[in-house]
Formats: C-alpha cells, sequence, structure tokens
C-alpha cells in the first residue's frame, strides 16, 4: 500500500484532482461547478473579476474572470493547472497576508473551514480569508447540527467510472471520544488491487450560526445559505450547503 504524507487542505485537494483526471466526463463536472458560481453571481447581482481559489477546484478550469489565483495546492496539481493552459497566478499560502483585499470573491470550497484543529484555527483561518475578499467568500459546508450519527464514521464511499475501469474512493473519520467536534479524516483511493492513503487530516465541525459568527466579528456584512443550491465533492456523495459570505 502507497502512502501519501498529509499536507493538510493541499493534499487533500490533489485527491479530488485524481478524482477529476479519471472522469472522462469531466467538463459535465465543469460545467456543473461552474453553474454553482453563475447562480451566486445573480444572487448578488455582481460577478467577480478576480477571484482567489484554496486548493483544487474544476471551478477555475474555463472560467473567464479577468484575474484567477490559486493558493493551497500541492507540486503535482501545480502541473496539473500548467497542462491545461489555464491562466493563473499562483500564490504561497505564506504570502497571502500581502494580498489585503485584492480579490473580489475567495473561493475555499469542500468544507475548507472544517480542517483544523481546534476552534481557534477555525476562527483565524475565517478571519485570514476574510481579509482577502473585497466582496464575496463562496464556501460549502455539511449540516453538522442534524447529521445522523450513521453519518460520522464514513462518507458516502464514490466509484468513478472510465470505459471499463473504476477508481473507488471512501473517506473514514475517526472521531475524539474526548471531543466529539473534533475528527481525523482518512482518504482511500482504491484502483484494481492498488491502494492510496492519504491523510489523516485534523477536522473539526463548523455550524452556519457559528461560521456566521466567526464572519461577521471578521468584519462580514451578510451570510447566506443558498437554498436552492448544493456542492457535491468529487470524492463522496454526500452533498454540502453553498454558503456566499458578503462583505
Amino acid at each position: 500500500m502507497e502512502t501519501i504524507m498529509p499536507q493538510g487542505f493541499a493534499t487533500y485537494s490533489e485527491v479530488s484532482l485524481s478524482a477529476f483526471k479519471f472522469n472522462p466526463k469531466n467538463q459535465e463536472v465543469i460545467d456543473k461547478k461552474q453553474e454553482i458560481l453563475r447562480s451566486i453571481s445573480e444572487h448578488h447581482g455582481a460577478t467577480p473579476t478576480s477571484v482567489l481559489f484554496y486548493g483544487f477546484s474544476p471551478m477555475m478550469l474555463g472560467t473567464k474572470y479577468k484575474q484567477i489565483a490559486v493558493t493551497g495546492i500541492t507540486p503535482d496539481t501545480k502541473k496539473f493547472l500548467d497542462s491545461t493552459g489555464v491562466k493563473y497566478v499562483y500564490i504561497a499560502e505564506t504570502e497571502l497576508k500581502e494580498y489585503k483585499k485584492q480579490f473580489n470573491w475567495v473561493v475555499a470550497a469542500d468544507e475548507y473551514f472544517t480542517f483544523a484543529g481546534s476552534e481557534q484555527e477555525q476562527l483565524d483561518k475565517i478571519q485570514s480569508v476574510s481579509e482577502l475578499a473585497k466582496d464575496v467568500i463562496v464556501t460549502t459546508l455539511r449540516d453538522y447540527k442534524n447529521q445522523d450519527f450513521r453519518d460520522r464514521e464514513f462518507s458516502q464511499p464514490l466509484a468513478v467510472h472510465a470505459h471499463n475501469d473504476t477508481k473507488l474512493f471512501l473517506e473514514y473519520h475517526h472521531y475524539d471520544f474526548a471531543d466529539r467536534n473534533s475528527w481525523s479524516t482518512t482518504v482511500y483511493e482504491m484502483h484494481g488491487a492498488n491502494a492510496v492513503t492519504t491523510g489523516p487530516f485534523a477536522r473539526r465541525s463548523m455550524f452556519f450560526k457559528q461560521m456566521a459568527k466567526f464572519s461577521i466579528d471578521a468584519g462580514a456584512k451578510s451570510f447566506y445559505v443558498h437554498k436552492n443550491l448544493m456542492y457535491k465533492s468529487l470524492i463522496k456523495k454526500n452533498y454540502e450547503h453553498v454558503i456566499s459570505i458578503s462583505f
């Protein structure tokens, strides 16, 4: 079994890229994810000219924004983006402090704000991302308050089919017995007799009211959960709520 040492959200995001590259219908994936951004633009009555993405996202492929920037990706993800010909600027996370309020939108999907070991780390993440966005933060989140206990241990597995070939993705969540809001996630990517294990990643529940409070404290004017808009990861079947935070 091959093991990849974890590198935080960037490494988790690279697993999504693996699923995307394997999928022969990846253009459909791009179109569905871009439809989410179009719907958010309609809701806010404005289309951004500059967008910063955290991690790999099909949302950035084929977009026509004047400026696209990416942070929180691995070298292999960067190589893939370079190969697609998409025009973007890579910004190391250590350099983000130099880009205060430089982007109309910041997109941090795949439950980015749950990748933290403590509530303080979540608060710091929201503060940091808020300092980058001039207008809107777009993120996704599951409804942890109403989550069925049976759904806690595993995400819903996903099989990606490519002609007669298949890749399976399975997320296992090991919960902290002392803190029910804290857990670690390990991702298993199975292809025939081969398996790649990624993680574990420190995770922590975040609730809508909690995220709203953190956002308002960080200077946001409004917090909106899009009722008729849902996001699905590339490596699990669970749906996530789409959230836009306005400044």
